[in-house]
């Protein structure tokens, strides 16, 4: 090789904001078609529940929505669950195990564990036991299947073309958003859903297809459910000056009530485990305490929506919304911990709603807006979403007026249930399948860190024309493993290791020979002062380095080295910067560690 021409280093990628190229728009395109498909797939969910609902309990071939209040309370009501309970267990049995729960969780492993792949099968029997589900009387939504259905929809799509898995995240997710927008009419908090549940990340490449998604999807909506806000509602009463503080109060009694709720369903979850029996027969036990519980109570039963609007709308006296709430409680505590399928927004609207208007009657306004409230922060700290709880509700209800009330009480839920609980009533379910999962997003410190930050600037070398025989026993006698070779410029050429000296000593015959002749002719990797340090990361990862030289961009002169460990140093930083505390005006200024 010739010693004096410097190493030609790769191609880095250019620094900016954001790392985003031409393929945004290829999803764009993609999301488009998604969207449609889970707008479709919205409205062929919502109308097999009602098909089933009708079929069940009324007797008549029908798609139209109908009330669980105007269900006879007979045996049947007892019976019909459990057979919907059975039928769901033989289909997650003999069909597909991730049918059972309520989607999201599935969703997630999906993405993160599962290279956001989901089968065609789960695509098809998710909305139609969900339907069986929730037709037979089970206390539940239909977005959870339908977020799990449009995702599905969004991953098929995507396993079609050659995409990455964050393009198939992407999609499955767009998908699983288009949904929700269209059973909802809530395009601005499916996307913020997206962001703070699914994605796990904010990117242009993931957050405008899923836009396009919903905006897609909200474009449907009105051909296939109806234009409008699905719960029209004004509050029309103006807070008074201690009002707002009143509203976070109602968000923290909804994070106890959301803390104590994920407490109890997965202590039945575990009696459930316990039980002598296969799983398949617990949605038939969960059916079982469901239509108990409907002979208490028959509004408590099904999706709930005709529920929700009561609640908003001042239609319901205190004794019913309070069965309503124990009910409620009970019926689906029992039916999720049994591994049925079926979504958790709806149960927890009316759940949060119920409370908020009970809650409500020791507080000025009317009842109906801390209904409002509360399902706003029963959903925002329950699924540790407080920015989706907020917008949630003002787009289900078309009134914006409550916006900054609704994320007061959202991000009062929220402060509670993340200092009481360690995860939510979604991770905690995949943590007790093995996976941790982390909700904190922050920027990348090795995206901010430059390499001269990290570097070894005093770098022990050994001269590219230096002998074989001095080479190794600098090699087997020196404090390093391994040397950066440079050529009389002091550019970097090579690196050479006490295992190259050991096979330059078996091998014999290299007397006179210099270091140059046997180095490698393939260029060597090196980065630059002013680079971040995560191009020293991928270039480690590239070429399976644990150094790199540090050159000067403009002689290729060495001015560092950087190793694995120096690396390291990143993530200290970091971890002393959170964990230690000082007061600059303090008269002792001594850093206090946590």
């Amino acid at each position: 090789m010739t010693a004096s021409a410097p190493p030609a280093p790769k191609h880095a990628r250019p620094l900016g904001d954001f790392k985003a190229d031409r393929r945004i728009l290829l999803l764009v395109a993609m999301a488009v078609v998604v969207g449609s498909g889970g707008a479709g797939a919205a409205w062929l969910l919502i109308k097999l529940i009602n098909l089933v609902t009708n079929l069940v309990w009324f007797g008549r071939l029908d798609v139209a929505s109908a009330s669980m209040a105007h269900a006879a309370r007979t045996p049947w009501m007892v019976v019909a669950p459990v057979i919907g309970g059975l039928v769901i267990g033989l289909m997650a049995r003999f069909g597909s195990e991730k049918i059972r729960g309520h989607g999201i969780p599935e969703a997630i492993e999906a993405i993160l564990i599962g290279g956001s792949r989901m089968s065609l099968k789960v695509a098809v029997l998710k909305p139609i036991s969900s339907a069986i589900s929730i037709g037979t009387g089970g206390p539940f939504g239909a977005e959870g299947p339908i977020i799990m259905t449009g995702g599905a929809i969004g991953s098929l799509f995507a396993q079609c073309f050659h995409l990455s898995a964050a393009e198939r995240k992407t999609l499955l997710v767009a998908g699983a958003a288009a949904g929700m927008t269209a059973i909802f009419g809530t395009p601005v908090a499916a996307v913020l859903l997206a962001v703070e549940l699914l994605l796990f990340e904010w990117r242009p490449r993931s957050f405008i297809p899923v836009t396009a998604a919903a905006v897609v999807s909200t474009c449907w909506r009105p051909l296939l459910f109806g234009k409008g806000p699905l719960f029209p509602f004004a509050a029309g009463f103006e807070l008074p000056w201690w009002g707002l503080l009143a509203c976070a109060g109602m968000g923290v009694v909804a994070g106890l009530q959301s803390g104590l709720l994920t407490k109890l369903l997965y202590g039945v979850e575990d009696a459930f485990e316990r039980l002598p029996i296969h799983w398949m027969w617990w949605p038939a036990l969960g059916g079982l305490i469901v239509g108990l519980g409907g002979l208490v109570e028959p509004r408590a039963l099904g999706v709930g929506y005709d529920v929700i609007g009561d609640l908003l709308n001042g239609h319901l006296l205190a004794g019913a919304v309070v069965a309503i709430l124990l009910v409620k409680a009970v019926i689906w505590l029992g039916a999720l911990s049994s591994g049925t399928s079926g979504g958790v927004l709806a149960p927890l609207l009316i759940l949060g709603g119920a409370m908020g208007w009970l809650v409500g009657l020791a507080l000025p306004g009317p009842h109906s807006m801390w209904a409002l409230l509360g399902m706003a922060a029963m959903l925002g700290g329950t699924m540790r979403a407080p920015l989706t709880g907020a917008v949630f509700a003002v787009e289900l209800t078309g009134d914006m007026h409550m916006l900054t009330p609704l994320l007061a009480a959202t991000a009062g839920a929220y402060a509670v249930t993340v200092l009481l609980l360690k995860r939510s009533i979604l991770t905690e379910k995949i943590a007790r399948r093995g996976q941790h999962i982390t909700r904190e997003y922050g920027i990348d410190p090795y995206e901010l860190t430059r390499v001269q930050e990290v570097m070894i600037k005093e770098v022990d070398t050994l001269s590219a024309d230096l002998s074989i025989a001095a080479a190794v026993a600098v090699l087997e006698t020196g404090r390093h493993r391994i040397y950066p070779v440079v050529d009389l410029q002091g550019r970097p050429v090579g690196l050479v290791s006490r295992a190259d000296a050991l096979q330059w000593r078996i091998e014999g015959g290299h007397k006179g020979e210099q270091i140059a002749d046997l180095i490698s002719d393939a260029s060597l990797d090196v980065v630059h002062p002013e680079d971040v340090v995560t191009r020293a990361v991928d270039l480690m990862l590239q070429g399976g380095q644990g150094r790199l030289p540090v050159t000067d961009p403009k002689t290729g002169r060495l001015v560092g080295l950087v190793t694995r460990k120096d690396l390291l140093q990143v993530r200290a930083s970091v971890t002393q910067s959170e964990g230690e505390r000082r007061a600059y005006f303090s008269p002792t200024k001594r850093p206090v560690r946590v």
